[in-house]
């Protein structure tokens, strides 16, 4: 299966070339992604050259122009997509209907693959976008178990790709309004969950207290790790018991569900990661290229060394094994 890795700058995209990544996905330096962080993304002349050095060693480059249109504003989604395929990349990764139409219509040679952020989890939804936007490859979202996408695999006509490391998004993709709550930035139109510019840390008394705008997230105590101040991985006072009522700061890891996914008719493994620095694309997508050809019990070895770079040094395997109905 191909691995599918994260770049969130120049100097990451190369090393996921590098370690071994079958294809990079990144996004321009605007609200057109959905990872719209300052020091993060790709210049045109950035990316012209992340094209180049890609296509040189065998590695496809993948655009995510993975957020939602707004009405009167479209030409700055459109500009994005004709600028993207004049630069060469072997895939758009789109979200928003509307700009799967358009690219359909003005670029029908271009492939397109359908973000997560779409949502599209049912046969009759994905099959829907391969006829009318001639999609070639679906992201599933990660509410999915192993189960319901091997019902699916069979019955849709383009590829599947998920997610099997890094950060886990608990909320429908695509439909969060969590963060534009509490900062008046939307992460599926602007791209910016849990922007920078609304996260503050202050000590009160022994505690470091993290905030998301005018919200309290988090408490932690004296030598506890403090994690970044997103909504749905905040603490909560629930009845009389305080904890993660919607999930705990952890990372997804479904690599020890490799034989599993194959089966399932999922062809692309996705690492989640365009926030992280260099050292971690290196490091994950150096071990997640070797279990993929690793026997089971080398497989094991090799992915517990990826316990040390997960959120809160813990994995889950999300929804792709929920036992809950």
């Amino acid at each position: 299966m191909e691995l599918i890795c994260p770049a969130g700058t120049p100097a990451a995209f190369r090393e996921a070339v590098d370690a071994g990544a079958d294809a990079v996905y990144c996004g321009f330096r605007d609200e057109t992604n959905a990872r719209n962080f300052p020091g993060l993304n790709f210049s045109r002349e950035e990316l012209r050259e992340a094209v180049g050095y890609a296509r040189s060693r065998g590695t496809q480059t993948f655009v995510a122009l993975n957020t939602f249109m707004r009405a009167g504003d479209e030409e700055i989604w459109y500009r994005a997509a004709a600028d993207a395929v004049a630069l060469g990349v072997d895939a758009l990764i789109l979200a928003d209907f509307g700009l799967m139409a358009h690219v359909a219509e003005i670029y029908p040679a271009q492939r397109l693959h359908v973000s997560v952020q779409a949502s599209a989890s049912n046969v009759d939804a994905i099959n829907f976008l391969v006829e009318a936007f001639n999609a070639k490859r679906v992201v599933l979202p990660r509410t999915l178990t192993i189960a319901d996408i091997a019902r699916i695999a069979p019955k849709i006509r383009c590829e599947i790709e998920v997610f099997v490391f890094g950060g886990l998004c608990v909320m429908a993709e695509g439909r969060c309004s969590l963060s534009s709550y509490a900062t008046g930035l939307s992460p599926n139109m602007n791209g910016v969950c849990s922007p920078a510019s609304h996260v503050h840390y202050r000590k009160e008394a022994d505690a470091l207290v993290s905030e998301l705008g005018d919200y309290t997230i988090n408490r932690f105590s004296s030598g506890e790790a403090a994690g970044y101040p997103t909504l749905c991985k905040g603490r909560f006072d629930v009845g009389d018991t305080r904890g993660y009522a919607f999930e705990d700061p952890v990372s997804l890891d479904v690599m020890g569900e490799l034989d599993a996914l194959t089966a399932a008719g999922v062809c692309a493994l996705k690492i989640e990661g365009r926030q992280r620095g260099k050292a971690y694309v290196s490091e994950v997508v150096k071990t997640l290229k070797e279990a993929l050809s690793a026997n089971p019990q080398r497989r094991a070895a090799l992915l517990s060394r990826l316990k040390g770079l997960s959120e809160g040094q813990k994995t889950t395997s999300g929804a792709y094994n929920k036992r809950w109905r």
